[in-house]
């Protein structure tokens, strides 16, 4: 495909899709970035955005997020300054620890014996690596600390990466209802979407989160999909110490732009009601059982008020790993869909624009391919 004449069609908004397009962009294709709603609204808008490779994984997977890690370093030495991203990328580490009667001793050694920057902590150690932590919150055995880790605000990682996309002749369609990819004689012919919008494309990138299997059930394809609701709460500005991102057994704890925590949980997540899809209940109880417990942890326990709060469902792949490349049997036609959205953001949408312009596959991906799955539904 010449990169000149190439028209590509990216669905999507999240980090994902805004990454993939502007990387297209700028290579020089023409590119319609088409989404739903609006530009980072869906599970990029409610993601905990941990910057890791913490604990066991493939060593594909290990290896893919390391690279990733390290674009956004890059990312940060070059657009750290810009829209109030100084505040909303930041490498201050991660703390994590196990709950009663678990260890993370192994984990800890593994972290060691893969090269991944890893420091065992007693609690009376932590405030020197990393402030805001109450010790006596900590598991008695210790913590695990990686001062490589950071976390990202995505939607304003998402706006800087927009401002290249638009300079570089991009188009942003906003408000489409849902995109539909055109396939005729095998190969994709461009996108229609429910508001009766129309774009012929030589190649198109599906990036639409967790409704990628059913996107691609549409077609008759199958890519086991295992994604939960997810909810993220956010508090009003609180002043705290805290400047690592906390896994505990509990809640998870990140600092975000203005003096803000984000806080998730998996028992939280469990306690949403679904109505129907799209239909979430998240009771009281719930949002204040989590802001209790983000205070347990942190140094003073401050009083921690409610905001706001996303809840929707968090993409994830059957078996774990990131789905991303070429769909075997329908020519053009590309897909992204992990768990790792945060992590992987940049990089994903570096290689994924490289293989629809060149058709060289990256041997990065290699492991990460949809046709893993078997073919047609």
């Amino acid at each position: 495909m010449s990169t000149s004449t190439a028209r590509v069609v990216v669905v999507g908004a999240g980090i994902l899709g805004v990454s993939t397009a502007a990387h297209l962009a700028r290579a020089g294709a023409s590119v319609d970035l088409v989404t739903e709603a609006d530009v980072a609204s869906g599970a990029s808008g409610r993601s905990l955005s941990w910057l890791n490779s913490a604990g066991a994984r493939s060593d594909a997977y290990h290896l893919l997020r390391t690279v990733g890690i390290d674009r956004w370093h890059t990312f940060a030495a070059r657009h750290g300054h810009e829209q109030g991203l100084r505040d909303g990328l930041r490498f201050d580490g991660g703390l994590t620890w196990a709950a009663p009667g678990e260890s993370f001793r192994a984990r800890h050694a593994h972290e060691l014996a893969i090269g991944y920057d890893s420091v065992w902590l007693a609690p009376e150690e932590i405030a020197a690596w990393t402030p805001g932590v109450d010790p006596a919150a900590v598991a008695a055995e210790g913590a695990v600390f990686n001062p490589g880790e950071g976390w990202v605000d995505l939607p304003l990682a998402a706006g800087v990466l927009l401002e290249g996309f638009r300079a570089a002749g991009g188009r942003l369609q906003t408000g489409t209802g849902r995109a539909h990819p055109v396939v005729e004689g095998g190969r994709v012919t461009g996108v229609t979407t429910d508001s009766g919008a129309t774009f012929a494309a030589d190649a198109v990138v599906l990036a639409t989160g967790p409704w990628v299997p059913r996107d691609l059930a549409d077609l008759g394809l199958t890519v086991p999909d295992d994604s939960p609701v997810s909810l993220l709460l956010r508090t009003k500005p609180v002043e705290v110490a805290l400047r690592a991102v906390l896994n505990t057994p509990r809640v998870a704890v990140r600092p975000a732009p203005g003096g803000v925590l984000v806080l998730d949980s998996a028992w939280s997540e469990e306690e949403v009601v679904i109505h129907r899809e799209g239909d979430y209940e998240v009771k009281d109880s719930t949002l204040e059982g989590l802001l209790a417990e983000a205070s347990a942890v942190l140094a003073g326990h401050p009083e921690l008020a409610l905001d706001g709060y996303g809840v929707g469902r968090k993409p994830i792949p059957g078996d774990g790993e990131p789905v991303a490349g070429a769909v075997d049997g329908v020519e053009g036609l590309h897909v992204l869909f992990t768990h790792s959205g945060a992590t992987l953001g940049l990089v994903l949408g570096e290689f994924t624009a490289r293989e629809v312009l060149t058709g060289q596959p990256n041997p990065l991906l290699a492991a990460f391919r949809p046709g893993r799955f078997g073919a047609r539904a």
